[in-house]
This record gives structure tokens, C-alpha cells and sequence, in this order.
């Protein structure tokens, strides 16, 4: 049986940004559903370094391959890029300024940076989740684990140096 209650607390979040440090990958989820669950909602804990490979989400009802975030903790860049590859939009959603979270439209292609240690989201999206089928990653881009994934990652969190908000 599912409790009744699942506190999103400073405890949580210091013990996911933990086990996300470990992590190779640098991230890692909490999930608050089961992968059967129409809606998909889950922490998403990011470290600088983190390499999240262009992609969209599509689903086949439409409307429902949306995705949105909120910034709980930290700051992370979302980066819009289009069909080309080209980074088309950049937004700093961060928990202590103006833009703490935002929307995506269903087909919309992104990849997010941690812009600060320990960064938390929450994610809700449709589900259930189907690991075979959730993302449609666009080609081009190299995959996780690569030495030229972390070169890409650098790049685009240097896309957010010197905007308002950055740290120093």
C-alpha cells in the first residue's frame, strides 16, 4: 500500500542530491508514482556536470506529451533547441528568482544544466511511463558517458554565464 503521505522536505532532498553525486550520470530521480500511473511526478536532482541528451516528448493522445518543471532547490537551464540542433531559447529557472518553473509543449526538443550543486525539480508529465518510449532523442548529439557529451554539457552551461542570476 502507497503511504499516505510522501514529505518533499529538505531531508529528501539533501539524501537524493547525495545519492546524485554518487551517481555516474550526476542525477537521479525520486519517483512519487508508480510507473503504471496516468501521471508521471518526481523529483529530478541535478549536479553540475550532468549531461541530459536533447529530446521530446511525445505521446500518441495529443496533449499529453507535455512536460513541466519546478525549480524546488538551486538553478538549472533549460535549453529549447530546434530540429537543426541549434539552441533556439534558454530559460534560468531558478528557486530563489523570478522564473522558478516553466511548460513545455508536447514535441517541444530540450536538455537542461545544473547551474548550481544539489539543484531539485519537480517533474509532472503524462504517463505511464514506458522507458522504450518516453523520449525521442534528436540525432546528432553525443551519448551520455562520452567524453564529447561532457564537452557539450560545458558548452551550454556556458550559455548561461553572465545572465541575471548566475552565480559569480
Amino acid at each position: 500500500m502507497e503511504p499516505l503521505l510522501q514529505p518533499l522536505d529538505q531531508a529528501l532532498f539533501d539524501r537524493v542530491a547525495a545519492e546524485a553525486a554518487r551517481s555516474p550520470r550526476l542525477r537521479l530521480n525520486h519517483n512519487l508514482h508508480a510507473e503504471p500511473d496516468a501521471v508521471q511526478r518526481f523529483l529530478n536532482v541535478l549536479q553540475p556536470g550532468t549531461y541530459v541528451r536533447p529530446h521530446r516528448h511525445r505521446r500518441e493522445l495529443p496533449g499529453t506529451g507535455f512536460e513541466c518543471f519546478v525549480v524546488l532547490q538551486g538553478a538549472i537551464g533549460l535549453l529549447l533547441l530546434g530540429e537543426d540542433g541549434r539552441v533556439i531559447g534558454r530559460e534560468r529557472l531558478d528557486a530563489a528568482g523570478p522564473l522558478k518553473g516553466i511548460q513545455l509543449a508536447e514535441g517541444q526538443i530540450h536538455t537542461l544544466v545544473a547551474l548550481s550543486a544539489d539543484a531539485v525539480m519537480f517533474e509532472v508529465k503524462q504517463g505511464p511511463y514506458v522507458p522504450t518510449a518516453d523520449k525521442d532523442f534528436l540525432p546528432g548529439f553525443p551519448l551520455e558517458g562520452t567524453p564529447e557529451a561532457a564537452s557539450q554539457e560545458r558548452a551550454w552551461r556556458a550559455l548561461f554565464e553572465g545572465l541575471p542570476g548566475a552565480e559569480s
